[in-house]
């Protein structure tokens, strides 16, 4: 399906908005890309790097007309964003974002929206630690996942549209209800962030050892965390607070296994622990197989990005929870 908007807003010019800007512009979906941002630097910065035709202060403004409007900022401003841009929304326009929890998007956002237009959230499932308008490039969504959670009595129509503009940024598209969404990213995305922030700030804490002995022998593992703890803090803290029962879910349940860890290694069973070690490379393995990561390792080297898969698809997912 071909697809092509008027005119797109987005409201935020982080890693996530500027990878948009560019890769709508390259594949042709938009003929205009409004931008709005809160800070006067920000926008500077972005209209210094040509990633838009319109750039405001003003969110409201920068909806004015447009057939396609995304959330680009953290989720903790989604509400008053929701209320700002609300009267100049035009009607049939397709209101999306890019938040890591959806949930709580669909409650602080959908109230506030005009019955005219079609609203559905969205979550691509890509990134690096970087952030800020510099960080995007076209290349960012290729091959990877973007999840859309369109509500009961959605417009099937926009949701394909909305699908194909994502697909026609190298996405591959899956549907799924806002609370499954919530729980699958708590452990493949949130509690892994989790983790990180906390093993780096406890080696911080070692008194042990000192903070140079740590970053000079740094292995592989440990650089891999640190990586992750360099993500926008201020994204991570309202994708905690916004997603904490899913969060203390999957905490929950990675503590009981982590406990069950630390008992094979107290009692020295060897047999129990090379039984987890082997169940979880094969996870592992099959990620690689899936096309989300390479099997080379890199050592702090960069190396080639994974291969898109070769027909992006739209598939219908439930609310259980077999994801």
């Amino acid at each position: 399906m071909s697809v092509h908007f008027r005119k797109l807003a987005l409201i935020g010019i982080g890693l996530i908005g500027s990878s948009i800007a560019l890769a709508a512009r390259r594949q042709g979906l938009v003929e205009v890309i409004s931008i709005a941002t809160r800070k006067q630097e920000t926008l500077d910065q972005a209209r210094d790097l040509e990633l838009g035709d319109i750039y405001t202060l003003d969110a409201a403004e920068a909806v004015r007309g447009a057939d396609l409007v995304i959330l680009c900022a953290p989720v903790g401003a989604y509400e008053e964003i929701a209320k700002a841009i609300a009267p100049a929304l035009s009607p049939g326009a397709i209101v999306s974002d890019v938040g890591s929890v959806k949930a709580h998007v669909v409650k602080v956002v959908a109230p506030h929206l005009p019955d005219t237009v079609s609203f559905i959230p969205g979550h691509p499932i890509a990134g690096t630690e970087h952030s800020g308008p510099a960080a995007g490039f076209a290349e960012l969504f290729a091959g990877r996942w973007c999840i859309l959670t369109p509500q009961p009595g959605a417009s099937t129509a926009d949701a394909e549209k909305l699908a194909a503009f994502w697909e026609g940024m190298g996405s591959n598209v899956e549907i799924m209800e806002a609370a499954h969404h919530d729980m699958v990213l708590a452990i493949t995305s949130h509690i892994p962030h989790l983790i990180a922030y906390n093993i780096v700030g406890t080696a911080d804490d070692l008194e042990s050892v000192t903070k140079s002995e740590v970053i000079k022998f740094s292995a592989g593992g440990f650089r891999d965390f640190t990586r992750i703890a360099a993500s926008d803090p201020v994204m991570w803290r309202d994708v905690f607070l916004t997603n904490r029962d899913a969060v203390l879910e999957m905490l929950g349940r990675f503590l009981g296994d982590l406990s069950v860890l630390q008992k094979a290694v107290e009692t020295g069973d060897g047999p129990a622990l090379e039984s987890i070690f082997t169940r979880t490379r094969a996870i592992r393995r099959s990620i690689i197989s899936a096309g989300q990561e390479t099997a080379a390792a890199d050592f702090g080297r960069p190396h080639e990005a994974p291969p898109a898969p070769a027909i992006p698809f739209v598939r219908e997912h439930g609310g259980g929870d077999d994801a």
